[in-house]
């Protein structure tokens, strides 16, 4: 028998409920795909609410240790306080791992109504950076001295005008950062036969950062893909190589991945467009109950639902476990088990077009049935 080891973590909120709903859905995909010959195998690790209740610990060093030994891991969401609180779980474990990509599919299933028209072109792929930009984290309250000591440099040495009670951030992006990001989307986009690679960023505005973002990502392009990628100006004069990289401003983009989703496949972008930008498009498909993701380094490929705890909905069977089971559909993907994703697509799509959906799909299909997750994630199950 095959075995791939999955570490795990629960969540927080609706995080034990969508594991109970989606992983046995896992399991049987890649029964029914192979048998007895492949199997995923879950370990456990502690994180969030349930480690702090079993340890004293939000994230044990025990949990560190495993992760950064390990290639394939899961997560549900952490829960992460807003205005003070500890620091989010979420964006330290990504720091620390490097997971520097953080990758999400968006893709339409036949029975969603959407609020556009054509949700069915949308087929597009967010490389979002995960580390730098304003996950850096760097920031200091107003008043602060902190806060105080930057605003007396930036005006005393650098002749910036900066009112004295601004709270401030800083936005660091490097060009190791942003070329790697961009690298790993156009590697992506040449294995999978995407047409184009798309840089979204504020350019026109923020000149240096996300300006650099885009010269290091066509300066990758250039220096190590020349035999695969072209510029749009080099289509327009010609060319013909499988991928085009081109760039658009963020706002811009947002409007065309509404009006135009068939001209987008890949877009790479720093870290707070990307993240507006794919739970935007998960909006034309559905909503963030089945949008599936992936941090991943050069090492670790951790995946994850991409909605939040939703403690208001926690403990009473409302949660949506599709995003958790199209994310373990992104890992047998990662792994090379293409007939068990493929099962669970089919059974998405099933289960959507018999419209017995949990509330937050029942709300946008018309004539469904409200089930709860737990029979949501048995007729997926039921469906392969």
């Amino acid at each position: 028998m095959q075995t791939k080891t999955v570490l795990f973590i629960e969540g927080d909120g609706i995080g034990a409920e969508v594991w109970a709903a989606g992983r046995p859905v896992l399991d049987a995909a890649v029964e029914k795909a192979y048998g007895r010959a492949r199997k995923l195998e879950w370990k456990e690790l502690l994180a969030g609410k349930k480690a702090f209740d079993a340890t004293g610990e939000y994230l044990p060093e025990a949990t560190m240790t495993a992760l950064k030994n390990c290639d394939l891991a899961m997560k549900g969401p952490l829960e992460t306080p807003v205005g003070g609180g500890y620091r989010s779980l979420n964006v330290t474990l990504r720091q620390v791992l490097d997971l520097y990509a953080c990758i999400r599919p968006i893709r339409y299933f036949k029975g969603i109504e959407s609020p556009v028209k054509r949700p069915d072109l949308v087929d597009m792929v967010i490389f979002r950076e995960n580390t730098e930009d304003v996950y850096a984290g760097i920031e200091y309250k107003s008043g602060s001295p902190e806060a105080k000591k930057l605003i007396a440099f930036l005006r005393d040495e650098m002749g910036a005008n900066v009112d004295d009670t601004a709270g401030i951030g800083v936005k660091p992006m490097t060009p190791n950062g942003c070329k790697r990001l961009v690298r790993k989307a156009l590697t992506f986009a040449v294995r999978h036969a995407r047409p184009s690679v798309t840089l979204a960023h504020k350019g026109n505005i923020m000149k240096f950062t996300e300006g650099g973002f885009r010269a290091w990502g066509y300066g990758v392009a250039a220096e190590e893909f020349a035999d695969k990628v072209m510029t749009e100006a080099d289509a327009q004069a010609g060319a013909k190589k499988p991928v085009i990289i081109k760039d658009r401003i963020c706002d811009a983009l947002f409007q065309q991945v509404l009006i135009n989703p068939e001209q987008y496949s890949v877009i790479a972008s720093p870290n707070l467009n990307g993240d507006y930008l794919s739970d935007a498009l998960a909006a034309q498909v559905g909503g963030l109950g089945l949008a599936p993701g992936v941090n991943m380094s050069d090492e670790i490929a951790f995946f994850e639902p991409t909605h939040g705890t939703a403690p208001s909905i926690a403990g009473k069977d409302l949660a949506n476990p599709g995003s958790l089971v199209l994310s373990g559909a992104m890992l047998l993907e990662h792994i090379g088990w293409h007939e068990a994703a493929a099962l669970i697509h089919a059974s998405v799509e099933k289960v959507i077009s018999a419209k017995r959906v949990t509330v937050d799909l029942a709300g946008q299909i018309s004539g469904s049935v409200q089930v709860g997750c737990k029979e949501f994630g048995d007729l997926l199950g039921q469906g392969l």
